[in-house]
């Protein structure tokens, strides 16, 4: 069995930015009260080391994150790497809070088109219902618009001087015929197109894999950058594309008779994670011996 390790994959700036910012926030107020609004990236891995530490992590998805606010009453709180709209940073000085913006900067940049385009248009925005990042965004302004699939672009409202922009997650190829539909609904439509550069070329990468038979994406099923880079492997060809929290999931009938294998993994996976499953499939390439890994890993950023 041939194993290849994809390149890039693992830690994003965004993501170590986040964790970085995290980690100094603990340092530097040992008897302060911290929380987070959701999970500081998407991987629970990195939210139960944080908790671990004392960090209160509100994550609910039928709570937007203004509703979270409601449940902090003092301390810090900790603006996860998807960012958040306006409201939510004026609601946190109004409690007299500490706030601390872990956004990672390509969301802050969406963020900065958004605002200068509704002061004279519509803002179509494409993102996941309920997402963190998209949640943020459309926070903005009652003039951006979330679509999730061209459905939603013909249920649209008449817009006036429309800008297509897209959450940074999404998938290169998903976002396409969104974008062809809102540009056949508002023809005039300008589109700033705003994949983050991590997600692009990772989701490139998967493109260029050739006879691969199975693709293992490591991350979390909360993470959209990583769903999607399992899911452009199976659209590249790649039927068994199996997205795995770690080497514990991998079962004898995953790498059974497969000739070649890839690895990569979503940019807010540890990279001991990914190093771990690496490692365990090479060491069944090279014996043909499957033995069941256990859970045991010790998280190092």
């Amino acid at each position: 069995m041939e194993v290849i390790s994809v390149t890039p994959r693992g830690y994003c700036l965004g993501v170590i930015r986040a964790i970085e910012l995290t980690k100094k926030t603990i340092q530097d107020n040992p008897n302060q009260r911290i929380s987070m609004l959701g999970m500081i990236v998407h991987n629970q891995n990195v939210v139960d080391y944080f908790t671990k530490q004392g960090v209160i992590c509100l994550d609910d998805t039928n709570k937007t994150r203004l509703e979270l606010l409601d449940e902090i009453e003092d301390g810090i709180v900790i603006i996860t790497a998807h960012g958040a709209s306006d409201e939510v940073f004026k609601r946190a000085q109004e409690k007299g809070l500490i706030v601390v913006d872990a956004t990672c900067p390509d969301v802050k940049i969406t963020h900065t088109i958004v605002r200068k385009h509704i002061k004279d248009g519509d803002v179509i925005y494409i993102g996941k219902k309920n997402h963190a990042e998209a949640e943020g965004t459309i926070g903005l302004s009652n003039r951006v618009h979330l679509v999730s699939n061209t459905e939603d672009v013909l249920n649209l409202p008449n817009l006036e001087n429309v800008l297509i922009t897209n959450q940074t997650t999404l998938s290169i190829l998903d976002i396409k015929p969104i974008i062809e539909a809102c540009k056949n609904r508002f023809p005039d439509a300008i589109v700033t197109e705003e994949i983050c550069n991590a997600t692009r070329i990772r989701q490139e990468a998967i493109m260029k894999l050739e006879n691969v038979d199975a693709l293992f994406v490591v991350g979390d099923s909360h993470s959209n950058n990583t769903n999607q880079l399992c899911a452009i492997g199976k659209a590249n060809g790649i039927k068994d594309s199996y997205l795995i929290e770690g080497k514990w999931q991998i079962t004898e009938e995953m790498l059974k008779d497969k000739n070649r294998v890839a690895i990569t993994s979503g940019s807010s996976t540890p990279t001991v994670l990914t190093n771990d499953v690496i490692e365990y499939i090479q060491e069944y390439a090279s014996t043909s011996i499957y033995q069941k890994a256990d859970k045991s890993f010790s998280l190092d950023f």
